[in-house]
């Protein structure tokens, strides 16, 4: 068992978060030793590690209780949690193309500079 200290080294999460997290319900299975504190497996690593990359993809937490609340219901909402994750994912694919898009911008915008300054100076853009 670990205990929080050596989570938040393992996972750069603070323990605040992780303790928000739990409260939150998004940290299913974290177990207490006999004084009360927190104590962590394996499995609850991999959901530390799961739930950062939800919100570090912009899922609400609410999406993630939700989510939760269907993994301890079991199986039968697999299909559930899968439409989740792909509507997710789609979401998340949308954001990278519109990222990419306004990078396409940035870059036809810095282009035009190098253009600008090379005229300006009397210089030839080796490409």
């Amino acid at each position: 068992m670990i205990s929080i200290k050596e989570v938040t080294k393992m996972t750069g999460i603070s323990a605040p978060t992780l303790r928000y997290y739990e409260s939150e319900g998004l940290l299913p299975y974290v177990k207490r030793d006999e004084h009360g504190k927190r104590l962590y497996d394996q499995e609850d690593i991999e959901w530390v590690h799961f739930i950062t990359a939800l919100r570090a993809t912009g899922m609400p937490i609410v999406q993630i209780q939700k989510y939760v609340k269907l993994f301890k219901e079991g199986d039968e909402t697999m299909s559930e949690r899968k439409t989740m994750m792909l509507t997710h994912k789609k979401e998340i694919e949308n954001k990278i193309k519109e990222l990419y898009y306004n990078m396409d911008k940035i870059n036809y915008k810095l282009a035009l500079y190098d253009v600008l300054e090379a005229q300006k100076n009397h210089t030839t853009i080796k490409i």
